[in-house]
């Protein structure tokens, strides 16, 4: 089995020489043989045991065996216990995946703070046909049934090439000593009633089935290759990226079947699930507005785009523009500059300069985000228009909405920043001075 594990961690290139491993050991039969293979190896690395205390004495008995063990190796090794239970009740998670979050979180400290470059779990080619099951049952896409991969990021993977049979051969011919876990047994776990029940029913019919799972694992991985590639070739095509803002072309988007599929490779580094995607491709021959959350992002969809950007956290805050003392750190750049009103001075018209009447003016200003219910009066119309049909009449998009400073006086709106001036500010015959604001981007 060496020159196999040899060969494997080679061909599929888990690791070099020179690194540093930490080998996650529970004390049972893969881990321990795991440990007992490692030792061979011409490999520096350490062991990692997490206490999970959820089978009271066993529990302790199992870090006891493992210490020793290690000890007697001379190999170095950090150990950890857990209030798992407490764990998952305050965090709403099931035991099992508050075993997992917390056993993978000290794993990776430790990795960085002691410099070790991989982290070495004993999953054995049972488990990834084990974990083909569950994913099947709970509903997956295709990424889903291609098993358990030998590397992701830091985690290494190195007995998968081998079967929990052939560990426990192997343990039995070199005398490998190892704890048995009692919840092992129980079928109250999911993973256990497929690797007691479902499985050797599938093995009545077809004695050779977990090679023929393993293979249908290894054409799945293949076939996600390919798709993979295509989906990195079309998302391009339909996204573009602005600071920290993701646009979906919608037009794009529809030129390309399975439109539900698509968005859902595009957003689920967003955290959006498959549910939300449907929701979203339903919704999107619909009026612009409707928004669509996830735990971390915001959708919108526009008129010709879906705007994907971070769930906005940030107080807005009220920033007073003192004369003749206006604040260096404003959220938007802007430059102020006081003129005296004469014949020769020329009106500068551009929507990213406000020319007013400094006379009519009352300071402190006020800059802030616009809100609803909003009014002014803008430069060139009659009468009065809400601030938020003004920008429909200017098509803005959701994020320019949002993004839309003012600067207000004594209650009244002076400029709408970028866009127009109130027509009560504006410069006549009858200005001595001007405040001109420019906005600088």
């Amino acid at each position: 089995m060496l020159d196999l594990l040899k060969e494997y961690i080679k061909s599929n290139k888990l690791f070099a020489t020179d690194n540093r491993i930490l080998l996650t050991v529970s004390g049972g039969i893969d881990s321990m043989v795991m440990l007992h293979l490692f030792k061979q190896l011409e490999v520096k690395f350490a062991v990692a045991h997490c206490n999970f205390q959820l089978r009271g004495n066993e529990s302790d008995e199992d870090a006891a065996f493992v210490k020793t063990s290690v000890e007697i190796l001379g190999v170095p090794h950090f150990t950890i216990r857990f209030d798992t239970t407490l764990y998952a009740e305050e965090n709403k998670l099931s035991i099992q995946m508050a075993a997992r979050e917390l056993r993978y979180t000290w794993f990776e400290n430790i990795r960085k703070l002691h410099h070790y470059d991989y982290i070495s779990t004993a999953h054995n080619s049972d488990d990834s046909i084990e974990t083909f099951f569950i994913n099947l049952s709970r509903g997956c896409g295709l990424e889903g049934l291609t098993g358990i991969k030998p590397k992701m990021g830091q985690i290494i993977r190195p007995l998968l090439f081998v079967s929990r049979k052939e560990i426990e051969a192997y343990a039995r011919k070199k005398g490998v000593l190892y704890r048995e876990d009692s919840s092992n047994i129980s079928d109250k776990y999911l993973r256990n009633f497929i690797r007691h029940r479902v499985i050797p029913l599938l093995e009545e019919s077809n004695p050779t089935f977990r090679k023929s799972a393993q293979t249908t694992i290894a054409n799945l991985n293949s076939s996600n290759g390919v798709y993979d590639h295509a989906i990195q070739q079309i998302i391009p095509c339909v996204t573009k990226h602005e600071n920290n803002t993701l646009f979906i072309d919608i037009n794009q988007l529809k030129t390309f079947p399975e439109i539900t599929t698509l968005l859902w490779e595009i957003l689920k580094s967003y955290q959006f699930n498959r549910d939300i995607c449907h929701e979203i491709t339903n919704a999107l021959d619909g009026q612009p507005g409707k928004i669509f959350l996830s735990p971390t992002h915001r959708l919108v969809k526009d008129r010709n785009s879906l705007i994907i950007a971070p769930l906005d956290e940030i107080e807005h805050h009220i920033f007073y523009l003192e004369y003749e003392k206006i604040q260096d750190k404003l959220p938007i750049p802007l430059s102020f500059e006081v003129l005296d009103c004469h014949s020769d001075l020329i009106i500068d018209k551009s929507p990213a300069v406000a020319m007013l009447d400094f006379n009519l003016l009352e300071w402190p200003l006020l800059l802030r985000l616009w809100k609803q219910g909003d009014y002014f009066s803008p430069l060139g119309m009659t009468g009065f228009k809400k601030a938020s049909d003004f920008f429909v009449d200017l098509k803005l998009s959701i994020p320019e909405k949002e993004n839309t400073w003012v600067i207000e006086s004594a209650g009244r709106i002076a400029w709408i920043v970028g866009k127009r001036i109130d027509n009560r500010f504006k410069v006549t015959q009858n200005t001595a001075k001007v405040l001109k604001v420019k906005l600088l981007r």
